[in-house]
């Protein structure tokens, strides 16, 4: 198996015909890791890691970010060796063969559909707070949100389905399918209003903070109370890892960046730092203006028990910051200021649907690269005759979205996706070190500083991490592995071009699916 290897120089030369100018500075770079970063994780997930840590999901925003950044600077060692657009996937089938690649393929499918997921549902709560906040109307629980799930079975009592996170999935998917694509300008101003609606919601909440709304700090602790996982502020720090993904645009630009040696760690950890503290800066104000403390003890959010604890509070006529679907829309009407509450809103009902239709794209990406090298049926990777895109696995994509997001609750969807990602980030930071042993002199644009000090950390970070999830969430990436290998030896094995000994390159094919983000 571990002869399945896809030669490294065969994937350069297929880079090299298609190689892009070196044209970023340091400037660019930050830009472009804020502009992927910021946002999406802070909007939808800041109520779950409440529920976690309480306030104490500060350190867990600090402890992610940590982890990031060393991931990192062993992601931008390899996508400037092999600067092609197959992300893990084609680095893991370079270095370590094509089983592993196989099982870091799809982990990001999960990663990537589940993240989409994710989105959609944080989007819904957004929705239909804007929507209730300015008319009055609203949709009733069971068709606004999904049920509870646990290893102990299905709670339909607090949901049966979120129609909205289904309208907005499938919407989008008939946009990718149809081939749209945003500008890079329009791109840049859905950005701009990210960061604008953040700025604003930090400009009227750090002012009106209290000291004892950050009290008990710690409420479940670093590890959370005996007996349950995914809890404290390091289970916090596991989830709020989403807020973060979406460096790797930093990472996978540094084929076109100038002077990428000293460019690189600059704009990954440059925009870390940024994010970071605007994320610190937002849930101190959210903590500081209405309080982040858990409904009691020990109980995951998006549980039975959390939405019957939430929809005693609501009886009450309490709604603390964990039971929102818009967290940071909440803490503004909380605090009087309905208005910024709707436009945080209405940024966050524009700017989502991009980083979803980016999400699906990574998706389909993956999907079709791996029919490509033969490991899933190729029909998967026929282009449409019209649009030319690959519609067949879009709409099945889109599809399998749409349902996750109809029957999960964002915080649970978040974990799922982060087993997937800290899976592949792992992979990546092994294959950085076999490769400075297998082959030292290969050129290396960028170099990352103190590999055996940073690869190491960033393994043992994502291990960390994974090992802190949730166990439900833990759980599904074995499940889902187990299913991919059965997938692999039943079908990829003896289909795949490699095994055939067929050396393809089909990251950079000319009707390869392409970024939805086009420049004008």
């Amino acid at each position: 198996m571990q002869s399945r290897i896809k030669p490294l120089d065969a994937i350069l030369a297929t880079a090299e015909k298609h190689a892009l100018p070196r044209s970023l500075g340091p400037v660019q770079l930050m830009l472009l890791g804020i502009g992927a970063i910021i946002g999406t994780g802070i909007f939808v997930l800041t109520a779950a890691a409440a529920q976690k840590a309480g306030p104490g999901m500060i350190w867990s925003f600090v402890i992610a970010g940590g982890v990031c950044a060393v991931a990192a600077l062993c992601y931008s060692e390899l996508a400037s060796m092999v600067p092609v657009s197959g992300s893990a996937y084609t680095y893991s089938y370079a270095v370590v063969g094509e089983l592993l690649a196989w099982m870091v393929g799809w982990a990001l499918i999960l990663e990537y559909a589940v993240a989409a997921a994710a989105v959609c549902v944080g989007w819904s709560g957004y929705f239909m707070g804007l929507i209730e906040s300015s008319t009055g109307l609203a949709l009733p629980a069971a068709l606004s949100a999904g049920p509870a799930w646990s290893l102990s079975g299905v709670d339909f009592s607090h949901g049966l389905i979120n129609l909205p996170a289904i309208g907005v999935a499938l919407a989008v998917t008939a946009l990718l399918v149809v081939g749209t694509k945003e500008s890079a300008t329009f791109n840049a101003v859905l950005v701009a209003i990210k960061i604008a609606a953040l700025t604003l919601f930090i400009a009227l909440t750090v002012p009106a903070m209290e000291s004892g709304n950050f009290m008990p700090f710690a409420p479940n602790g670093w590890f959370g109370p005996e007996g349950t996982s995914g809890l404290g502020i390091v289970g916090a720090a596991a989830s709020i890892f989403f807020a973060y993904v979406g460096f790797d645009a930093v990472s996978t630009a540094a084929e076109e960046t100038r002077d990428p040696q000293r460019n690189v760690p600059i704009g990954l950890i440059g925009s870390l730092v940024i994010c970071t503290l605007f994320y610190l800066l937002v849930t101190m104000g959210a903590i500081g203006t209405i309080g982040a403390q858990p409904t009691s003890l020990g109980v995951q959010p998006g549980s039975a028990q959390f939405a019957r604890e939430c929809a005693a509070l609501a009886a009450q006529g309490a709604e603390p910051l964990v039971c929102s679907d818009e967290a940071l829309a909440h803490v503004l009407r909380a605090i009087n200021y309905g208005w910024a509450g709707n436009l945080v809103g209405i940024a966050a009902n524009l700017a989502l649907p991009s980083v979803i239709l980016m999400m699906l794209y990574g998706q389909t990406r993956i999907f079709f690269v791996m029919a490509r090298d033969g490991l899933l049926p190729e029909k998967l990777a026929t282009i449409h005759p019209r649009w030319k895109t690959p519609h067949i696995v879009t709409i099945i994509t889109g599809v399998c979205v749409a349902i996750a997001a109809a029957l999960l609750p964002v915080g649970q969807l978040a974990d799922i996706s982060n087993s997937g990602t800290l899976f592949a980030f792992f992979m990546v930071a092994v294959a950085v070190m076999i490769l400075r042993r297998r082959d030292p002199h290969r050129k290396r644009p960028f170099r990352t500083p103190a590999v055996w000090v940073v690869a190491p950390l960033a393994a043992a970070g994502c291990v960390a991490l994974f090992v802190n999830l949730p166990f439900e969430a833990m759980l599904v990436l074995p499940v889902w592995g187990t299913i991919g290998l059965a997938v692999y030896f039943l079908y990829g094995h003896r289909h795949s071009h490699v095994g055939r000994g067929l050396i393809e390159v089909h990251e950079q094919d000319e009707d390869a699916p392409q970024p939805p983000i086009v420049e004008h």
